[in-house]
């Protein structure tokens, strides 16, 4: 009941002006006051604090996510929504410029690679995502772009 309430918050016009501005801050000073072991946002979704390379400043950029943890254990899926705002997110940028990142996941660090969804694989994968959050759709409905999809998979 809680998640439908949130998914429908989550889909309006408004949270989507709101939330960029809020929840990544609120992220990020949980995150560090609990030493990795907390990510607010992941009560209702798992999350990740996505360490990239910017694309232009060659500066470590940390940017709280929702993601979808694979079956594998060894990937996770990470939507660039934007919350259905203009534009992709930064850190879409960061991960196709430099593609070698890290996330901080259940408090453990963990390299990872990014690979963008194309195709057939996107499409599947899209799928899943609509299933996992539906305000998904919403966001893709708002805007002319693609939503980018990527996989982070565990580096060796």
């Amino acid at each position: 009941m809680v998640v439908r309430a949130v998914q429908k918050v989550s889909s309006t016009r408004g949270f989507a002006k709101v939330a960029p501005h809020v929840i990544p801050v609120l992220d990020r000073a949980v995150h560090r006051l609990t030493r990795g072991k907390v990510l607010l946002s992941a009560q209702m979704l798992p999350g990740v604090i996505l360490t990239s390379t910017g694309a232009r400043s060659g500066l470590p950029r940390r940017t709280p996510l929702a993601c979808m943890p694979e079956e594998d254990g060894r990937s996770w899926i990470l939507v660039g929504s934007n919350f259905g705002r203009f534009g992709h997110p930064a850190w879409t940028h960061n991960l196709l410029a430099h593609p070698d990142a890290e996330v901080s996941w259940k408090g453990r660090d963990i390299p990872v690679t990014a690979r963008l969804l194309e195709g057939e694989e996107r499409a599947a994968v899209w799928k899943t995502a609509l299933a996992f959050w539906p305000p998904y759709a919403t966001y893709q409905a708002r805007v002319e772009r693609e939503i980018r999809l990527f996989r982070i998979v565990r580096r060796r």
